[in-house]
């Protein structure tokens, strides 16, 4: 978390598929280099495996790497352009003491292994990134993540830098070896039918505060919090006829700077109150659904 800038609060992520849906500029990229300490916290814990990694040294999380690996946004620039495809999928398995470096029929057997397995055919091993189209460069990314077996991979918009007719063979094979390998996937996406498809449970984030989690199907037919009523509404409809009904959010962004202790949505929501001005906890709203709002919350208090 930067230390001038709240990036997120009270963040938990429990699930096989999770994903993280809100605007550009949230933190949601911070979030997840955070989790896997590639940006360091100020503050907090994060919990992997019954271990909080907050507190583990050097040593330690580069021993972790070979456990929680990233799928970047941008394959072109998360790629070395001095490298071949095959010398960018050996990197890790070098780096983590998997193989030696002069371990070449090793390496070579390895990384075959790893481009069959993200569909990508071994006569590019040595091309560069340069000469391979975005879904390409992409399966790299994926199988340079993967080839340390890793039990928990960020994926921070793996598809948005991708031409629609490849993002589906990409989101289509990321789900195959989720199912192949076991794969925890925190899945960073701004598409919401990408987030449908692909999730077990869906957050939705504002400001780094979370607004929202539920199971996709519940989030989708019952959306609770203002935020996540705005979002839907502005999904297209594929029917001419069929006339959107958008909930425009007027008013102006907090600064992430200085925030303020109470809901950061509360200038452009249309129900906002001098309560919203207060701390706010997450209240579960029905069985598995989970929303932060003062409004929500009073209701549920007069229910029960």
């Amino acid at each position: 978390m930067n230390k001038d800038r709240k990036t997120a609060e009270n963040a938990a992520f429990l699930f096989p598929s999770y994903s993280h849906r809100r605007e550009s500029g949230c933190g949601k990229s911070t979030l997840g280099r955070t989790i896997l300490r590639l940006q360091e916290p100020t503050s907090g814990e994060i919990w992997f495996n019954g271990e909080n990694i907050v507190n583990y040294d050097k040593k330690q999380v580069k021993a972790l790497r070979s456990k929680m690996q990233i799928i970047f946004q941008d394959p072109y620039s998360s790629l070395n352009p001095r490298m071949t495809v095959s010398q960018a999928i050996e990197a890790p398995l070098v780096l983590q003491g998997v193989y030696r470096k002069n371990d070449k029929q090793g390496l070579q057997k390895k990384v075959g292994e790893m481009m069959d397995l993200v569909g990508l055919a071994r006569r590019f091993a040595n091309s560069y990134p340069h000469e391979l189209d975005g879904g390409r460069r992409q399966r790299i990314g994926i199988a340079r993540a993967l080839a340390l077996n890793p039990e928990f991979v960020v994926c921070d918009e793996p598809v948005s830098a991708l031409d629609v007719s490849i993002q589906a063979q990409v989101l289509n094979l990321m789900q195959d070896l989720q199912e192949q390998m076991g794969l925890t996937y925190l899945f960073i996406t701004h598409d919401l039918s990408v987030v449908k498809h692909l999730s077990d449970d869906i957050v939705v984030m504002y400001l780094g505060q979370l607004v929202e989690r539920a199971k996709p199907q519940e989030l989708f037919e019952h959306p609770l919090h203002p935020y996540t009523q705005a979002l839907l509404s502005a999904i297209p409809i594929p029917d001419p006829d069929i006339k959107m009904e958008r909930e425009i959010l007027r008013g102006e962004l907090s600064s992430p700077i200085n925030m303020g202790e109470g809901c950061r949505f509360a200038k452009r929501c249309p129900h906002a109150k001098p309560e919203c001005a207060r701390p706010i906890q997450e209240t579960e709203a029905s069985l598995g659904h989970y929303v932060s709002c003062h409004l929500l919350c009073a209701e549920q208090k007069a229910k029960s």
